[in-house]
């Protein structure tokens, strides 16, 4: 009788999304092991994903199983736990990106395994969303997405560029080979380092693993795309001021960034335990915040749905090459992964989540300031 309850009141739930437990659509939800159902109601969304990983659950399309839940906005119906509620009023009493943090997501998340990445992403390895204005690859999105990038920041030849965030030195290479310029790279995982020295060999672009509060130097141009949501909002603050302190006058500074729709201090701890640790998306009003009395905001650039056609893609190339990474990697990674890339894309098609491309000067420029599409 309990066991039926507990299904009953799960289904419940699901109902408000369109979604049948043991249904035949592909968004439906085939259950293997009758202990999810109290499993779920105990542990929310970080239960959700773990018995995903252990297979009690399956579902043929992942993706609109997520769009559906989040455009119904099922996880801000279901009641928060207690173990959620002293997951934030930790977050709240602790500085999640301290110096001595600074590194996890690099050693938990970017440094997996290089043959990973290179088997997920492009050609160029840029680990961010892509631009698909007037491409239908995943290599074709990812340079228009460098090249906008690279127009947006009005680059020159002879600039010196700060890149925060480097990863694999995708933009480094590309605007060094096209726009001439010097590049500095930083990033807090040893295995990018590595691998972007490398492919950086002959370009007058130098990679660095440190933090973003250890740069010294000033800069023509600053950018950094995809590593805003892992700064954490304690120091959202801290981070424009360093790249203040970097930019020249006159300058420009572009941020790429995840963006949510609304002021949050904590994630979902689903992604939090698995994918990103101490990571999280700033809404609109915080970087602004964070940003007022150091820049101008020249330019708001949203593209979100792009990110769940560059998540697909990934999906499409990690599945496809499964073949050759099982040996290294476990089927749990296996279900993981698919969930880390799938839920996310449904989210972004639920419109949730927002990517943004922002464009800051340090006084204003004369005259204004261009936009580019």
């Amino acid at each position: 009788m309990k066991q039926s309850i507990e299904k009953q009141l799960v289904q419940d739930l699901l109902d408000q999304a369109g979604v049948q437990i043991d249904g035949d659509r592909p968004f439906d939800i085939r259950v293997h092991n009758a202990a999810f159902y109290p499993r779920l109601i105990a542990g929310g969304s970080l239960a959700l994903g773990e018995s995903y990983m252990d297979g009690w659950w399956d579902c043929e399309r992942l993706d609109r199983f997520f769009e559906r839940v989040m455009a119904a906005r099922l996880d801000q119906k279901v009641r928060k736990s207690t173990a959620l509620f002293w997951a934030h009023i930790k977050s709240r009493l602790t500085n999640t990106q301290g110096k001595t943090r600074a590194f996890d997501i690099g050693e938990h998340h970017y440094d997996i395994g290089n043959d990973l990445f290179e088997a997920m992403l492009d050609e160029r390895m840029n680990y961010s969303c892509a631009y698909w204005k007037q491409n239908d690859n995943l290599d074709a999105a990812q340079e228009a997405k460098l090249e906008l990038t690279c127009r947006k920041l009005l680059l020159s030849p002879g600039m010196r560029v700060l890149d925060i965030g480097c990863g694999w030195g995708g933009f480094a290479i590309y605007a060094a080979q096209n726009y001439g310029v010097e590049v500095t790279g930083v990033t807090v995982s040893r295995q990018q380092v590595d691998e972007a020295r490398k492919c950086c060999a002959g370009l007058p672009v130098c990679i660095e693993l440190q933090d973003y509060r250890q740069i010294q130097g000033v800069f023509d141009r600053v950018v950094s795309i995809g590593m805003f949501e892992h700064v954490g909002f304690a120091k959202y603050r801290t981070y424009m001021q360093v790249v203040h302190r970097c930019l020249k006058a006159g300058g420009l500074f572009l941020l790429q960034t995840i963006g949510g729709n609304s002021s949050v201090k904590n994630v979902d701890p689903w992604i939090a335990k698995y994918i990103f640790p101490n990571s999280m998306p700033p809404s609109a009003r915080q970087i602004t915040t964070a940003a007022e009395g150091l820049f101008v905001l020249e330019d708001w650039h949203s593209f979100g749905p792009h990110y769940d056609h560059t998540l697909m893609a990934w999906y499409r190339n990690f599945t496809q090459n499964w073949q050759r990474l099982c040996e290294k990697y476990s089927q749990r990674f296996y279900r993981m992964w698919t969930y880390y890339l799938l839920s996310c894309a449904g989210t972004f098609r639920a419109r949730r989540n927002q990517l943004w491309q922002i464009v800051f000067s340090k006084n204003g420029l004369c005259g204004g300031y261009r936009c580019f599409r």
